[in-house]
């Protein structure tokens, strides 16, 4: 993160409560793994032999064997130049039908089932619903390096914090003044990430610079950490401006389902042009000084007309 020459100064409303962050030890998925599942047959043995020996994922069709009957999946049978890893005898075309027939007949629980899914899937089906989980672990949403933590939203608050030195804040309304000395220099990196407690929720405040084709702009957006059906339910608004002009932004936050280059290059935020920037700013124009305002409020239907209604956070 491009922090020389960078000053931020917050201005954050408080709310009534606020909520004390979790604590977990690890950088791993956090609760990510098999287990017993409640109602399912115990499958043990049989999810063994459905596990290729080489890279150890459960094996779907085509699952190839050697003429000893030694198993193993179809992505791997090119990986080990078609030679068995057990017994080192030439693998052929062979199929191992027996084995695809048996895994027709399983059904498994979502390997989040600790994260709290309660699917059970058959088996050829699990695969495809595990990769569109709601329950699976999201990725770190810090954006100055490329950070390979995943883990639930307790945890990335807490690594986030912690790890990335983030600034955390509680509140639904923020004052962000950004400065920079020589706004000449325009880099593809992000320069601040602030996450926001709100409404029981955390919330991602990005600004950084980066070319727009040859046009060198500024970029503010927000992305809220959780599924994007939750994100629906909420909205944000942001506010730059001086000298009797100003620019504003209204939107729904983007899920941290959806990288942060995503969105990003989507420009599904508020842009800035880097003369309008240095107008803003005043002066002799050598120097970035942004004020960003904005908040954030929950959608709400209306009991009697439907309409959604902002429900501000006080």
């Amino acid at each position: 993160m491009d922090s020389d020459g960078i000053e931020c100064v917050s201005s954050i409303d408080g709310m009534d409560e606020e909520t004390s962050l979790p604590h977990h030890t690890s950088s791993k998925a956090h609760g990510v793994g098999g287990g017993p599942h409640p109602g399912v047959a115990p499958a043990t043995s049989v999810h063994e032999l459905l596990e290729c020996p080489v890279c150890t994922n459960s094996m779907y069709p085509p699952i190839h064997q050697c003429q000893n009957g030694h198993t193993l999946c179809s992505t791997c049978k090119t990986r080990v130049h078609n030679r068995c890893p057990t017994c080192r005898q030439e693998l052929g075309d062979i199929r191992c039908l027996a084995l695809e027939k048996v895994a027709e007949s399983l059904e498994l629980p979502c390997k989040y089932g600790s994260l709290g899914c309660p699917e059970i899937f058959p088996y050829y089906s699990k695969l495809k619903h595990e990769s569109q989980c709601s329950y699976r672990p999201y990725s770190c949403p810090y954006a100055g390096s490329e950070c390979l933590v995943v883990g639930d939203i307790p945890f990335l608050v807490t690594h986030l914090r912690d790890d990335h030195k983030v600034d955390m804040h509680t509140g639904c309304t923020f004052n962000h003044r950004y400065v920079k000395s020589n706004p000449r220099e325009v880099e593809n990196a992000t320069w601040m990430l602030t996450v926001f407690n709100c409404f029981g929720h955390y919330f991602c405040l990005h600004f950084e610079a980066f070319q727009l084709g040859m046009a060198p702009v500024y970029m503010a957006f927000l992305r809220f950490m959780g599924d994007e059906n939750e994100a629906r339910s909420f909205s944000y608004s942001l506010e730059v401006g001086a000298n009797g002009r100003k620019l504003t932004w209204e939107g729904t936050p983007r899920s941290i389902r959806d990288g942060h280059r995503k969105v990003r290059d989507s420009h599904d935020g508020l842009i800035i042009q880097r003369n309008m920037a240095l107008f803003f700013s005043g002066g002799d124009r050598k120097e970035l000084k942004l004020r960003v305002t904005g908040r954030i409020w929950k959608e709400q239907q209306g009991n009697e007309t439907g309409v959604c209604m902002p429900n501000l956070c006080s």
